[in-house]
């Protein structure tokens, strides 16, 4: 049987395309940096938008840079801020016509994520919201799925998240990368879940099995 082809746009840690690899997917990651999760032969080191256009996908998974699209950075679109960011609107301009792109692309089955931002207003509102808590990581990181072709993604290991305190302020323990070089750190919240990863694997190839398969 003809294995599902799955790209991973914009992922270099490639948590997600190893999931779906364990679930025989012939899944590759993509992104314009070097992968670091130990796989390069299944890493297209190129523009997401170029390999979207040139290959025959079953599915794509997109992770856009929610940069200056997350609900976090309005603040910095404050007229205060203008003189400190003076490209700011270009800016999200720009992130959000890159996140359509993928919204717009010719694959019968596609899942976008992205942080709460103003993509639900931009475009349209997540199909569902999904937390590190509901597949077995105690922290919270509320995040926006939309979905094409494929079921919303359901809960897998509910646990109660954990928080921790950092000089007198509240943090969910997936926030407290300080020490690391803010390079490094970016990378490393942005990673997926393992669990996560997990889920949409195991969950998202059955069914494609099955609608593939056409059984009931």
């Amino acid at each position: 049987m003809k294995k599902i082809r799955v790209l991973v746009a914009c992922e270099e840690s490639q948590a997600v395309t190893k999931a779906f690899r364990a679930q025989g997917a012939e899944a590759f990651s993509c992104d314009l940096q070097e992968c670091s999760g130990g796989h390069p032969e299944w890493h297209i080191r190129d523009n997401a938008l170029d390999a979207i256009e040139s290959e025959e996908w079953g599915l794509i998974i997109a992770h856009p840079p929610c940069t200056y699209l997350t609900a976090a950075g309005n603040r910095w679109m404050l007229p205060e801020y203008a003189e400190r960011y003076p490209n700011r609107l270009r800016q999200r301009a720009e992130a959000a016509e890159f996140f359509m792109r993928f919204a717009n692309c010719n694959c019968k089955r596609f899942a976008i994520e992205n942080p709460v931002g103003v993509m639900s207003s931009l475009w349209r509102k997540p199909d569902q919201y999904i937390q590190p808590f509901e597949h077995g990581h105690p922290w919270t990181k509320k995040t926006g799925l939309w979905l094409k072709g494929l079921p919303k993604l359901a809960p897998t290991n509910m646990v109660k998240p954990v928080w921790v305190v950092y000089a007198g302020k509240k943090y969910a323990p997936e926030h407290l990368f300080l020490g690391m070089p803010r390079k490094d750190r970016q990378k490393a919240r942005s990673k997926t879940p393992e669990g996560v990863a997990k889920a949409m694997a195991e969950q998202w190839m059955a069914y494609i099995l099955k609608e593939t398969n056409g059984t009931d």
